[in-house]
């Protein structure tokens, strides 16, 4: 079976109390494309030490620094062409989709959560295996 490691922050929409996020990541990754997705949190403030974003949210910031930022274009060329020593290839787009707010998992979404939590921090560390 295929496996994907997510590595996220624990604010906002990402947040490990979230069950929407679990929900979604349930249909849209585990059912949908066969994916076992194992989530594990980093506790507030401390995404920045995500190793991806670490890697790309730093090189991102020097590639525009001193640069105005006033259009969409302009920011995702920035980003686009944020060159790395170690060949990290960054692609962006501007997605336009309206994604509504305060929606809460229904019964059944809730039943179909093939969620296991591991020993340590099971809050914050979960991989929930596809509906096959």
């Amino acid at each position: 079976m295929r496996q994907l490691l997510i590595l996220a922050d624990t604010d906002g929409s990402n947040s490990a109390r979230k069950r929407t996020g679990k929900t979604e990541l349930q249909a849209q990754l585990a059912d949908t494309g066969g994916l076992a997705a194992t989530v594990a949190h980093y506790p507030t403030g401390a995404s920045n030490w995500i190793p991806i974003e670490h890697r790309q949210f730093s090189e991102i910031s020097k590639n525009w620094v001193d640069e105005p930022l006033d259009s969409y274009h302009e920011i995702l060329n920035f980003i686009r062409k944020t060159p790395t020593r170690t060949g990290l290839a960054v692609s962006a787009y501007l997605d336009r989709r309206h994604y509504p707010t305060g929606m809460e998992p229904t019964t059944e979404q809730l039943e179909h959560l093939r969620l296991y939590p591991y020993q340590t921090l099971p809050h914050w560390n979960y991989t929930i295996q596809p509906n096959l």
